[in-house]
């Protein structure tokens, strides 16, 4: 008896140490980030900077490829050594990238998409976006198909040159193939593009949630209170919030990510409009989304394979940064009993980072936790079988310490200090539990011995 009495009161005090295994779809979250490759990985991108300052091209190509591949992400990069040619594909996207390397340079392309006849409208669209690229360009091949390539004589074919090359020609290929075929119907999709299918009920799902969230912060404006032409500030903070984790929840492609991106640049443009100005660009772009049917919508779910991530690394300092930042703006609203707005900003912190940068892994697990449990019903009915609120609806202690415990644990070899104090979280609300868990991560230390 005293044995359970004891077990109980550990559970209470540390959580529940270990939980039962939690059923997980096969569901992605967040945008592919290659900025936390294994550490030995690296080596392999030393070696064909070494092997190609003594001009070693082929052995350097070959460390370089090597180097590319992530055993964690299946961006499946197939290399095919003959000797004195190097042919090499791997995904970007929905995008098949190809190339060749040998001692004469390095050459790659991709087809974008099909035309059936050469419309005015996106061949300017595509001479103007080489205006905008260092390294590749937009061509037509001899069967009409819309490609972007990069090629290189030998003596310029450095690493490091080919890393931002490759990336830009990658990521540049997978943007524009979904919008072209978008916005110019004579277009066919390329030949080799490459999309895995997700089930039915998941799009329903996530078509459900985009609608839900999207409704719900055009209402609350609309409400009008308080008046979003006197806070325009913190009606802002809320639908950049909904917009960035509608990308990371939902992730879209095409059209509705573009649109995505769009609200961000309306609002952060640099430009002399005022806040309420901006605000109204902002709520132009949602509309814009709602405008779009469900078929639409539904199209441009679905997941791709990719080598390169699109956001930049971010340290833990930056992380600190933004917090002690932005997390004191939530005060006014939660002392004046504007909750859905005083939950915008912890989501606007953790939607932020995960839309822009890459923070570092630690991080990353722990921001997605934040989300479990913001977004908890959302996870449920996308099949997840833990819960992370209680009977009451209130955040749960005990699944959420027993996640945080999860992290450090998987976390302590490479950041033996991160440490993450559960003893100040307030788990009376969501809102208070997303002012208090970032305050937790703020305070947590991820230096490494070797630094």
């Amino acid at each position: 008896m005293s044995l359970i009495f004891s077990m109980s009161l550990l559970k209470d005090i540390f959580g529940w140490i270990h939980p039962e295994t939690e059923h997980k779809p096969d569901i992605a979250f967040g945008r592919y980030t290659d900025m936390y490759k294994p550490a030995g990985r690296s080596v392999h991108f030393d070696r064909s900077l070494g092997h190609f300052d003594k001009g070693e091209l082929l052995d350097s190509y070959r460390s370089f490829f090597t180097y590319l591949t992530d055993e964690r992400s299946p961006n499946h990069i197939h290399v095919r050594d003959e000797g004195d040619i190097i042919h090499f594909e791997f995904f970007q996207g929905s995008c098949l990238i190809r190339g060749h390397a040998d001692r004469n340079g390095v050459r790659a392309g991709s087809r974008v998409a099909r035309a059936g006849d050469l419309n005015v409208g996106f061949l300017r669209q595509l001479m103007e976006a080489n205006h905008r690229l260092s390294f590749s360009r937009f061509a037509l091949d001899n069967e009409n198909n819309l490609c972007i390539v990069f090629q290189t004589e030998s003596l310029d074919a450095s690493p490091l040159k080919l890393l931002h090359a490759l990336r830009e020609l990658a990521i540049n290929a997978d943007k524009k193939d979904d919008l072209l075929l978008d916005e110019f119907k004579s277009l066919e999709p390329a030949p080799d593009q490459f999309r895995i299918d997700i089930p039915q009920q998941e799009k329903d799902i996530k078509y459900e949630y985009f609608r839900q969230e999207t409704e719900a912060a055009l209402s609350l404006l609309e409400a009008g209170k308080p008046d979003s032409n006197q806070y325009p500030g913190l009606f802002a903070y809320y639908l950049l919030s909904v917009a960035y984790k509608l990308d990371y929840l939902i992730l879209p492609e095409g059209f509705i990510l573009d649109v995505l991106e769009k609200i961000h640049s309306a609002y952060f443009t640099k430009n002399q409009s005022p806040p309420q100005v901006r605000l109204q660009q902002v709520v132009k772009e949602f509309r814009r989304m709602l405008n779009r049917s469900k078929e639409e919508v539904q199209a441009e779910m679905y997941r791709t394979r990719s080598t390169f991530g699109v956001s930049p690394p971010l340290p833990h300092g930056s992380v600190i940064a933004l917090i002690e930042k932005e997390l004191p703006n939530m005060d006014w609203p939660l002392a004046n009993g504007h909750e859905k707005l005083a939950e915008a900003l912890p989501m606007y912190i953790v939607s932020y980072l995960l839309f822009h940068h890459a923070p570092p892994p630690p991080d990353r697990e722990l921001l997605h936790l934040y989300y479990r449990v913001a977004e908890n019903d959302y996870f449920t009915r996308l099949g997840f079988s833990r819960s992370f609120r209680d009977g009451s609806g209130r955040p749960d202690k005990r699944a959420i310490r027993a996640e945080i415990n999860r992290v450090q644990n998987t976390y302590s070899g490479e950041y033996p200090k991160l440490r993450i104090n559960t003893d100040k979280l307030d788990y009376s609300s969501v809102a208070m539990f997303g002012k208090t868990f970032l305050q937790a991560v703020r305070e947590i230390d991820l230096s490494r011995p070797d630094r």
